[in-house]
């Protein structure tokens, strides 16, 4: 018997009948032969309510204190109804299952709360109870000091307890069920001619994911990579036997016999262009900016340099994520004579879109083709950035739409699989 690892995202658990369809589900992997741990999110929409209310009980602000122990113990709450909704559900059926909260795995995090990271799971009691024949569920999002304290993963954390578990027990798969069947070429609320892909590597997934497709979240990809643990992505609204041919296998490149020159179209609309004017043009002074991003934990993602005609200064630009926009400006404001630009323009209403496939690698012309697509609909690329398998492109977020739709057509991303 193998053991399995299915895990099922809060649209999944959003009320008692689509539990009850989650538990048909692993019922069917349980009689198939398969030692089943099972990790679950919190309702839909919960996660938000137990936030919200933190942020009631905080400071004068109204915001919970960041990093806050006891903002862990609340937010973490959510997955351990769900958790033993489930297991309740699946004895009424006959099965032996049994919930484990993340302190009884144990999940060792990291004591960073609210955004902590997974540094070990001793498997002997999963694997003790997987071996006897019970149904393990496990609280998704969350974990425990060496403490003993509570913490969470933040958000998107469900997916990386999920493939840590899978890990941690050597499961043969760890299947993500979520609201839609697979991994798209694209988002097909924008592109309608959107095609499921029956396999993609793990590079492009974690690429894909980084760029701002929504079906995993990036740490559990990278996860997965590291720890070579297979990820299949399959929809959760269906019952047992239904679509045996539905999901998508997040796997290594090598495992792929039809490669790609293009897997998919990625974008992002959370995303601020700011630009410092008039910075000086000499050692150091790159460093010294994006050392004080650092400090004050912005991630800055693209970085343009473009020297001014007297070689003496030049204009610098970068993107960040558009909710840090206002405290990068601020703060490189608070620095201005320090380091000794002009000025700053920041910029909001823009977008990156992004291509990606492990073909890159080994076919010419891939650029030229994304730059020509997007020309001819008239849209101007403001920034470049690349990589071994993908580019990505800032432009106006009005294009972002029309440009997904173009770049889809122009490497013929809606013939896969025809």
């Amino acid at each position: 018997m193998t053991r399995l690892v299915m895990k099922f995202g809060g649209t999944s658990m959003a009320d008692l009948e689509r539990i009850r369809r989650a538990a048909r589900l692993v019922a069917a992997e349980a009689d198939a032969g398969h030692k089943v741990a099972v990790v679950v999110s919190a309702m839909s929409g919960k996660t938000n309510e137990l936030v919200a209310w933190t942020d009631g009980a905080g400071k004068a602000s109204g915001k919970a204190i960041e990093g806050d122990d006891e903002y862990d113990v609340v937010v973490a709450s959510g997955e351990q109804v769900t958790a033993g909704l489930l297991s309740m559900t699946l004895r009424n059926m006959g099965y032996d299952a049994v919930t484990m909260l993340g302190w009884q795995v144990p999940i060792i995090t990291s004591d960073v709360h609210g955004k902590a990271r997974i540094l070990d799971i001793p498997p002997a009691k999963l694997e003790t109870a997987l071996d006897a024949g019970q149904i393990v569920v496990v609280p998704g999002f969350q974990g425990v000091t060496e403490s003993g304290r509570i913490t969470t993963l933040g958000r998107g954390g469900s997916d990386t307890s999920a493939v840590a578990v899978a890990a941690a027990v050597k499961a043969i798969r760890c299947d993500i069920y979520t609201d839609v069947d697979g991994v798209y070429t694209t988002d097909p609320r924008v592109e309608s001619k959107a095609r499921r892909l029956k396999k993609i590597s793990f590079e492009e997934m974690l690429e894909m994911a980084s760029l701002g497709a929504k079906v995993l979240q990036t740490r559990s990809v990278e996860l997965a990579m590291g720890q070579r643990v297979p990820v299949r992505v399959l929809s959760s609204f269906v019952e047992p036997g239904e679509n045996v041919d539905q999901g998508t296998i997040v796997c290594d490149e090598d495992e792929i016999v039809e490669k790609h020159i293009v897997s998919g179209v990625a974008f992002s609309r959370d995303e601020a262009k700011i630009t410092l004017l008039g910075l000086p043009n000499k050692i150091g002074v790159s460093a010294a900016v994006f050392a004080k991003l650092a400090e004050a934990n912005i991630n800055v993602d693209m970085i343009v340099q473009s020297e001014k005609r007297s070689g003496d200064y030049a204009n610098q630009l970068f993107t960040v994520g558009r909710r840090d926009a206002k405290a990068a400006a601020d703060l490189m404001l608070s620095v201005k004579e320090e380091i000794g630009f002009d000025d700053i323009k920041v910029d909001e209403n823009v977008a990156k879109v992004s291509i990606v496939g492990v073909g890159m690698r080994s076919h010419t012309g891939v650029a030229q083709t994304m730059f020509q697509a997007l020309s001819e609909k008239g849209i101007n690329i403001q920034v470049i950035s690349t990589s071994e398998i993908k580019i990505s492109v800032l432009i106006d977020e009005a294009y972002t739409e029309l440009a997904v739709r173009a770049l889809h057509a122009a490497y013929g991303l809606d013939k896969i699989g025809a």
